[in-house]
């Protein structure tokens, strides 16, 4: 009913600007082609609504169809949980809002999908569930931090995104698959593997179910999309259901190096209610204005190639190691100098040390049975991660289905007993390994403005265990003949068609920088344009089908 209303006094609203305008601002709006929702960037989406060429609205009612589509018909992506009741309700008052006063920020009136473990307040109709059923139709006690700052800029949530159940910690699972979303797939090849934990973030931004998402990189390499993964505390994870406060941390997943800075820029800052970004430099950068063509300049980019040059740590196909000898070329026509190799000193023993699964399972533990802890209500009484192992094998038709059975992750981390000196010894160790000896050594001893190297594989663990920022963007596609690889039960990586990122890698805060680089590259390459999702994957659905109705 409030939509409705709203709706017809937008509509009063937009005729009498139309009047106002006279029949140059009406022709103007007419003879604009509406956005490809495919490739809509958030610029156009912007203009289109200042312009009043179609609404908010427009957009979530062309959003909702889109996901109806591929979602659980067609190709049966499994990219979307559930979407938000509300968000027509909200898109109608920011129309009015828009008329009256003006846009609040660049993300005003635009629809963002968010990952299931990002917190989103109940009364609004939705959950916050991490793909588990544990915790359907649980309360948390407020939005979190970065949903706050996406609402105060006049953002819309339209929905949660599928994940890798408990952000790909449960066991030995399949990428992409939660208990309450099922299996997802990527949209490049039938049944292809999105990566994860952020799956269904990144399928959803790759083909236009939303203007962006929230995730991290990962499924940024495999979808054919830019992400970026902040440093740890640049972005607010209150709100956020846990793995680690050492490594977790909130992105953008988009079409372009563009759409991400200019999220990015909306949801860093400090928020009282997660220390780390305490820490961070003051004042927050306007990442979007890092975006120039002549970023590389004068720049010296390393190749920390004993990351993932062997094939046994990284399983890199010889394929992407061919068009990332390409990327080096491009980057030195850019105007870098390309320092050949910069290995990190610490670079084997990283994938030799347990460090990593010793401060993940503790801070998963401690971190988890205090989300439990904190929720106003959790109707499955669910209230600890021991609890939690008892209601998956409780009801395994829900939790443990074939090929999704293994709670090993879970169990390891709740026989873990605390913040003990082995712990702490591992937490430092960590940073040596990432940072110290890793990344900033690389960095100091050869005079680096940053790292560049392919993201399949486990290139991009240095940077996890330091904490610090990496930046992908599209590098190319894996061909028609390439040995299609076993990703799970039922997915499959690589395959033909199937997207390859390159990540940029830098010290703690440098993301002003990476961005740069990787716009640079983006701009010259362009390469997300070379090829579309598969056919069945492609909505259909554009805002001509939808307005006015």
């Amino acid at each position: 009913m409030v939509a409705r209303l709203l709706s017809r006094v937008w509509t009063t609203l937009a005729l009498t600007q139309c009047f106002l305008l006279g029949p140059v601002g009406v022709s103007a709006s007419l003879s604009t082609p509406l956005p490809d929702l495919y490739e809509a960037s958030l610029t156009e989406l912007q203009a289109g609504l200042t312009s009043g060429q179609f609404t908010s609205v427009d957009l979530i009612k062309a959003y909702f169809a889109r996901i109806e589509e591929v979602n659980l018909e067609g190709p049966a992506l499994r990219a979307v949980l559930e979407t938000n009741p509300s968000a027509l309700d909200e898109a109608a008052a920011l129309d009015y809002e828009r008329l009256t006063s003006g846009p609040r920020s660049a993300l005003h009136g635009i629809p963002v999908l968010v990952k299931d473990n990002i917190g989103t307040v109940a009364f609004e109709g939705m959950n916050t569930t991490a793909g588990s059923y544990s915790l359907l139709k649980s309360i948390i006690p407020e939005d979190s931090g970065v949903v706050k700052r996406l609402r105060k800029a006049g953002a819309i949530i339209l929905g949660k995104a599928n994940l890798s159940e408990w952000a790909h910690f449960r066991g030995n699972i399949a990428s992409g698959w939660s208990g309450r979303g099922g299996q997802s797939t990527n949209a490049y090849y039938p049944d292809g593997d999105p990566c994860g934990s952020s799956s269904g973030s990144a399928i959803a931004s790759s083909i236009g179910l939303s203007a962006v998402s929230l995730g991290i990189t990962c499924p940024a390499n495999q979808n054919n999309i830019v992400g970026i993964k902040p440093t740890v505390g640049l972005t607010s994870r209150a709100g956020v259901i846990p793995i680690s406060e050492h490594q977790d941390t909130v992105g953008p997943l988009a079409r372009s190096t563009t759409d991400a800075a200019i999220v990015l820029s909306i949801i860093a800052g400090p928020d009282p209610n997660d220390n780390f970004t305490l820490a961070q430099p003051y004042p927050v950068p306007d990442y979007t204005a890092a975006l120039s063509n002549s970023s590389l300049v004068g720049k010296r980019i390393g190749v920390p190639r004993a990351v993932f040059m062997n094939d046994s740590m990284t399983g890199n196909d010889p394929y992407v190691n061919e068009v990332f000898e390409q990327a080096l070329v491009t980057l030195a026509a850019l105007g870098a100098t390309i320092v050949d190799p910069a290995d990190l000193p610490s670079a084997y023993e990283i994938y030799e040390s347990n460090n990593e699964t010793v401060v993940l399972n503790t801070d998963f533990k401690v971190q988890l049975n205090a989300w439990f802890a904190g929720l106003v209500a959790n109707p499955t009484g669910v209230m600890s991660l021991e609890e939690l192992i008892m209601f998956d094998n409780q009801y395994p038709s829900l939790e443990e289905p074939t090929n999704y059975t293994d709670q090993s992750e879970l169990i390891a981390s709740q026989a873990t007993t605390g913040f003990n000196a082995s712990y702490y010894a591992s937490l430092a160790f960590d940073k040596e390994l990432g940072a110290t000896r890793g990344i900033d050594a690389a960095l100091e001893m050869y005079t680096l403005d940053a790292l560049v190297l392919p993201a399949p594989g486990y290139t991009t663990v240095p940077a996890a265990i330091a904490g610090y920022p990496i930046v992908t963007v599209p590098l190319g596609f894996y061909p028609e003949n390439v040995t299609i690889g076993s990703a799970g039960p039922v997915t499959y990586y690589p395959a033909p068609g199937m997207p390859i990122g390159l990540s940029f890698l830098g010290t703690a805060w440098s993301e002003y920088d990476l961005v740069g680089f990787a716009y640079a590259y983006e701009q010259k390459t362009m390469t997300r344009l070379d090829r579309k999702a598969y056919a069945a994957a492609i909505p259909a659905t554009q805002l001509a089908d939808v307005m006015g109705a």
